[in-house]
Formats: structure tokens, sequence, C-alpha cells
């Protein structure tokens, strides 16, 4: 369905091992050699976060943290850097737009749209979103520009109309506005359900994440779990049904230390919804154990919504081990994935990326599996061709205040179609620290400096300079203004990117809140593997 990639990796100097190397079969744990599944090729692009592939599989488009980029797949085993653009919106007062974890590419219009910033922010830093004409992937032109009063940490594009979670903490509303003009089309929420959600800590009910397909979103709500809505007209959302979750009834007199726990450990924590081939979902649980004892990681779970108001399960995708389950521990938990005809692709963090055959989705079979956590984090996993597909890697190495690491960027892998047995490339665990320190996300973390840094890029024997964003005469927005969330975030710093009391915060929870600017929903790069490599 999809393809394509670059940049050979002689120069890379940053541990996404070269081509050379993976074909003699000397990279080890990083490679694969004859007879085992691994990787074909690699490109280092610092910050990477989400990639979306273009239907043709010949670019990926990445948003990489303080902007995003697009690698060239012609040769899967050498991707190359065909275009960045590292501060899009620089020319805009409060710009340029930060902490950009998310891009999505709508074949329909050719338009890109890029998103942030990821997480609450301080200051009058832009909110927002920006659209782009990809119709020449290497020479990408702005189309439009949309304000927003809430951050943005994930976003869908379908047929020229991108949805927004509005993370407000009033409504968490999914919101629809016009690729082409920027303007505010409609907006639709839980609590037009049930007005009780309000009362409920904002964190229990984000709207984590949504896709949108053939006219339904499919809204991951967290503990309020995964809802269906007809978008086929966009200024008038209507609810299809309500898959899984609990109510606001469970959570209106539970204590606040009690509701952050039920955060980060089942039942709840939907991350990611999307439809898959006939009347399958997907949705996959990003938690972890609290306590130790039980509780994660999390895994993908498949639905038959052939009835959507009376979804049944069909069958569940375990979620690779860990010796350590925990939110402080080495995280396995499952992140993004993406269907593609009777293929399912799955990131898992430090777990790796896994290939199922769900030709029979009450049955799925793993085809392979492949992970290296002392090297590569995964955020995500699409198909690119019949023959190959790609997954993005946090990489392993010390990030900075927006979460950006030197070592990020994406991996090719074959398509395969019969199982490969037991992942070649899983390390062994490494024993414990002494004292693992509180991951940044945790509500007593220090906020980070309200800026965006500048990404240091590896330098390459053969990059592509970094390539001036086509000036394009900066639109008015045309938005609508939206309500100011009833409780703005309440910063315990000034000049915090992040900090805000997690009492009042409009997004928080895992990846939202204190301490998210710095390590982002899912980062990770926290945990023992990074500590590993120096991080603070």
């Amino acid at each position: 369905m999809r393809r394509r990639a670059l940049l050979r990796a002689a120069g890379l100097g940053v541990g996404l091992g070269s081509t050379s190397a993976l074909v003699s079969g000397s990279l080890g744990r990083a490679g694969a050699r004859e007879g085992e599944f691994g990787p074909l090729g690699s490109l280092t692009v610092p910050g990477t976060k989400e990639g979306v592939v273009t239907p043709d599989g010949r670019y990926v488009f990445l948003a990489v943290s303080d902007g995003f980029a697009v690698v060239d797949l012609a040769d899967p085993a050498e991707p190359e850097l065909v275009f960045e653009n590292r501060s899009p919106l620089a020319d805009r007062e409060n710009g340029p737009l930060g902490e950009v974890y998310d891009v999505k590419h709508d074949p329909a219009t050719d338009l890109l749209a890029v998103v942030g910033p990821a997480n609450p922010v301080l200051g009058d830093a832009f909110n927002g979103l920006v659209t782009y004409d990809v119709s020449d992937p290497t020479a990408p032109s702005r189309v439009a520009v949309h304000e927003t009063p809430f951050f943005n940490h994930n976003c869908d594009v379908e047929d020229g109309v991108v949805y927004l979670g509005g993370n407000d903490g009033a409504r968490n509303a999914l919101v629809a506005v016009d690729g082409e003009t920027g303007e505010r089309l409609g907006s639709w929420s839980i609590v037009s359900v049930d007005d009780r959600w309000r009362e409920v800590r904002s964190g229990n009910w984000v709207l984590h994440d949504l896709s949108v397909t053939d006219g339904v979103a499919y809204l991951a709500h967290w503990d309020a779990g995964t809802w269906m809505v007809d978008v086929s007209d966009p200024a008038a959302p209507d609810l299809v049904a309500k898959v899984r979750g609990r109510g606001p009834e469970a959570f209106l007199d539970m204590a606040s230390d009690v509701a952050r726990r039920e955060n980060l450990q089942p039942p709840g924590n939907d991350h990611f919804a999307a439809r898959g081939p006939g009347d399958v979902l997907g949705i996959s649980v990003e938690s972890w154990s609290a306590d130790g004892s039980a509780g994660g990681p999390g895994s993908v779970h498949l639905y038959d919504v052939s009835e959507p108001t009376e979804a049944t399960p069909m069958a569940e995708i375990a979620a690779p081990s860990t010796d350590d389950a925990t939110y402080g521990g080495t995280w396995t938990t499952s992140h993004n994935f993406e269907f593609d005809g009777d293929r399912l692709f799955t990131s898992w963090y430090g777990g790796g990326v896994k290939l199922h055959d769900v030709s029979d989705p009450a049955a799925p079979v793993e085809l392979a599996h492949w992970r290296d956590e002392s090297r590569a984090w995964f955020w995500t996993a699409q198909a690119a061709t019949a023959e190959f597909f790609v997954a993005t890697s946090l990489g392993n190495g010390v990030t900075d205040a927006q979460g950006t690491s030197e070592d990020a960027g994406i991996y090719t892998f074959p398509v395969v179609t019969e199982g490969t047995g037991t992942p070649t490339s899983t390390p062994t665990p490494a024993s414990s620290p002494t004292a693992t320190p509180r991951p940044a996300s945790s509500p007593t973390a220090t906020p980070t400096a309200n800026q965006t840094p500048t990404a240091t890029r590896t330098p390459t024997a053969t990059a592509t300079p970094e390539a001036t964003p086509t000036a394009v005469p900066e639109p008015a927005s045309t938005s609508t203004p939206e309500a100011t969330p009833t409780e703005p975030p309440s910063p315990t710093a000034t000049g915090g990117r992040t900090g805000a009391d997690p009492e009042t915060t409009a997004g928080e929870g895992p990846g939202f809140g204190p301490g998210a600017g710095l390590l982002g929903l899912g980062l990770g790069l926290g945990l023992r593997r990074y500590l590993r490599g120096g991080g603070d």
C-alpha cells in the first residue's frame, strides 16, 4: 500500500547501523543475519516521533519534535532525507510551532497536517494546526493555519478535513477544521452525552488520539473508553456508539490519588483506535502496573463492530515481555498500529515492532517480531508496499526539553508471509538499577524551559542540506475562537513548558501534564535504558 526511504548509513555515526553492515550481518543485535528477521535499512532523523507513509509507499512524512521532515523510500535499504522544516511558523509572533509529535497525510487532497504542541504549554506559545500542500513531497508549501486554545497531541485528516483532539479540560472535544482554509467546522464531545464528565478529573477522559475512516471517527478517550462518531458532516458530528470504557459515575467520588493511579493501569487507558478489515476495530491500550504486581503492559485488542452498539471482543495481541512493567520500568506497552489488508503492524516502545496476519481476526498469527531496546524504541509502524514496512524510533539517547533524541529515526523491515519464530534481537534484560528516578511525567517532575530548542543534527556523509521551507505568505487564521477552558493550566513554576497542576490541567496523565514536554506520552526515555545512556 505504500513505500520508500533514504540516506546511506556510512556517515550516520549515531547508531542506526549502516546498510553495508546490515547486508554482511555484522550489526549484531541491530541487524539481521542470514535467516533472521531484522531491518532492511535505517536513517537517523533527530527528534522523530510519528511517521505516515504515502499510499504508493514512496515517501514517509515525519513529525520531528521541532517541525517535520520528508524521507524518500525509493530504496528501502537506503532511506534518504529530502526535506526538513525545523521551525514551522517561525515568522509568526508567537511561533514557531513546537513539540510536533504528530503529522497526518490526506491522499485525497495531498494535504499534510502538522500539529502541536503535543503537551500543555505556558505563556503565549502557538498552539494549533498548519497544513501544507505536499503534491510535491520534496517541496511542501504552506496552505492554512488554525490556532487553538488547546494543545494538540494527535490529529487525523480525511477528505481535506483535519480532526483535532480539543483537550481543554471542559469538553475534551473532537474538533473539525477545514484544511484548505483553516476554518473551524464543528465539534463533538462526550460531555454532550453525559454532562457529568465535566466533574471528572480531565486526565481520566482526555481524547488522547483519533483516527477517521470513511466518515467515521474513532476516539480513544483513555479511561472513558473508545467512541465511534459519524463525521460525514463535519459541521454536525453525531454519535454512533460507545465501544467500551467506564462511565463518569466510576470517577465522581474517586480520590485524586486513586484517579491518578487509574490513569496508569487497567481497566481503561484506551490509547489509539483504528478501523481494520471488514468489521474489525483495533484498540491499543497503554497501561502499566501501578504496584509492580499486575496491570501492564497494555495490549492491542480487536473488536467486532459489525453491530457498533454491541461491539464484541475478538482477540488480544499481548505485549512483549518486560522485566519491569511499572511506569518507571522498561516500557513494552502498546503504542500505535496500522492495518493494511490482512496485515497488522504494531509498535511497542522498547518491545520493538510486530507483524501479524489478521486474515482471521479472531486468531491473529504473529509473523515477525524484532526488538533491541538498547537502540530503538518504536513509536509507530506502517505499511509501505507489499514488500516492506516502516517503523519510527524514538532512539535511545539523551533528550532535550522537547523530548528530542539525536539517534531517533526510521527503520525499514521486510514484510514476511510466514512466521519467523522467536525474536532474534531481544537483548537480555539488564539488572534493575539501585535507584530508578521518578519518570518525568509524574506530578512531581520539574517543569522544563518554555522555549523550543534548536535541534542539533548529526552530520552525515551524504545528507541533503536542510531545505528552507517554501516561502508562502502567512494566511490569516480564520478559526473561530473556542471556549476557554474552565480550569486553565496552573503552572508550578514560572516559565515552565509543562509543569501544570495535575488537578486542573486540561490534558494530564502519561504524556499530558507535568514533565510531558520532556518525555511526551510514551517516550519512556527516562527509563533504565535511557539512564544507561546518561539521561538525567
